[in-house]
């Protein structure tokens, strides 16, 4: 009888154990961070021109003084980022949006123009982004419009087919001075199967990784 009763009460304690177990568990699967890739995988990159333009090194501007066209210039702005205007000399260009750069020219020309009007457009802009790996031609490649990946890569000479791993493409972008990693599958975009276009900005390193064979 004893051991009949002993059997009857360990039996539902083991029974709750197991069962706060199974609940702990489940409950800590549940708070557990699911573990993934460190970069993001095929991002969908729109092509830009939703952004605010912002002029760089290389870029073409026209300065237009509608009640002085005697002022008017058009000229890149230099790789130390200035421009060189009439009557005012040397002013820092590169970093600012075009209107910022108008509101500047306005202050800057206030004493020398009765106009307070200065109209900046941008003419040309090129910048460059940089492919390397297990490509044909690897260096630099520039660009006066939107370029995406594999337009890049393209431009590189294409893959070396013989090693390239086309599905794990990285793109290194510095962004404010912290580097952003991402990842993308351009074979699939080459064979037709994805259609995101991951759309390049000044800078860019694009890195085509050889495929692993083992020995």
């Amino acid at each position: 009888m004893n051991t009949n009763k002993t059997s009857f009460r360990v039996g539902p304690a083991i029974m709750l154990a197991g069962l706060l177990v199974s609940a702990l568990t489940a409950f800590t699967s549940c708070g557990t961070m699911p573990s993934g890739p460190q970069m993001p995988v095929n991002p969908v990159m729109e092509k830009p021109g939703s952004t605010p333009i912002i002029l760089r090194e290389g870029d073409v501007v026209k300065v237009t003084f509608p009640g002085s066209p005697n002022l008017d210039t058009t000229q890149p702005i230099r790789r130390d980022g200035k421009l060189n205007l009439p009557l005012i000399g040397e002013l820092d260009a590169s970093g600012m949006s075009p209107s910022a750069l108008q509101d500047k020219l306005v202050q800057a020309y206030a004493s020398q123009i009765s106009s307070k009007e200065v109209i900046v457009q941008v003419v040309s802009s090129s910048f460059p982004v940089y492919v390397t790996g297990a490509v044909m031609h690897p260096g630099k490649v520039s660009t006066d419009h939107p370029m995406t990946a594999l337009e890049a890569v393209m431009e590189a000479g294409g893959f070396n087919y013989d090693t390239a791993n086309m599905k794990e493409v990285k793109i290194d972008r510095n962004v404010s001075g912290v580097m952003q990693h991402y990842q993308i599958d351009l074979k699939d975009i080459l064979t037709g199967k994805g259609t995101n276009s991951f759309y390049l900005q000044p800078n860019d390193i694009i890195y085509v990784p050889e495929r692993f064979t083992p020995f």
